[in-house]
């Protein structure tokens, strides 16, 4: 893994979201969350979100709220804006949904659980909004550690099963 040795790290904690230049390396651990990565090639501008569900139940809403997927996939396409940039000239890619407690737990009375909700949201926000995802890595067992490097657009992915035994 080649990371840009000057850059800053920020940790981004579920419902953040941050948008930045090449100077900034974004960090995430998802379980059933999901991390959506936006990268403009030719301003090296980006940002990640990390969201926790697929939508709020609908009320009044005076703030967007990162926690929630709807709501964060608009915060960076509004930062996309406030950059004077294009949010379709974004390469864009979707991380995470990871289920966490087996696939005997999957299917809870053939629902969705949290995970696929989340997965399938974060996909057709993309596909609303008229973004192509360069790339996936989605569903699965276990947590994801997530490195975004803003300078290069490279994602790197690490995907632990939670039966995996550590010796």
């Amino acid at each position: 893994m080649q990371l840009s040795p000057d850059a800053i790290d920020i940790f981004l904690n579920p419902g953040d979201v941050f948008f930045g230049d090449k100077n900034v390396r974004l960090r995430t651990l998802l379980g059933s969350c999901v991390a959506i990565t936006a990268w403009h090639p030719e301003f090296k501008l980006g940002g990640m979100c990390h969201y926790m569900l697929p939508a709020r139940s609908r009320g009044k809403i005076s703030k967007l709220d990162g926690r929630y997927a709807d709501e964060a996939v608009l915060l960076l396409l509004k930062e996309a804006m406030r950059s004077q940039t294009n949010p379709y000239d974004y390469e864009v890619k979707i991380f995470g949904g990871g289920n966490m407690f087996g696939e005997t737990r999957k299917r809870s009375l053939g629902q969705l659980n949290v995970a696929d909700r989340n997965v399938i949201a974060g996909q057709e926000l993309l596909q609303r909004h008229g973004f192509l995802a360069a790339a996936e890595h989605l569903g699965g067992e276990g947590h994801r550690n997530i490195i975004f490097d803003i300078s290069t657009g490279d994602v790197w992915v690490r995907q632990d099963s939670p039966n995996r035994m550590n010796s």
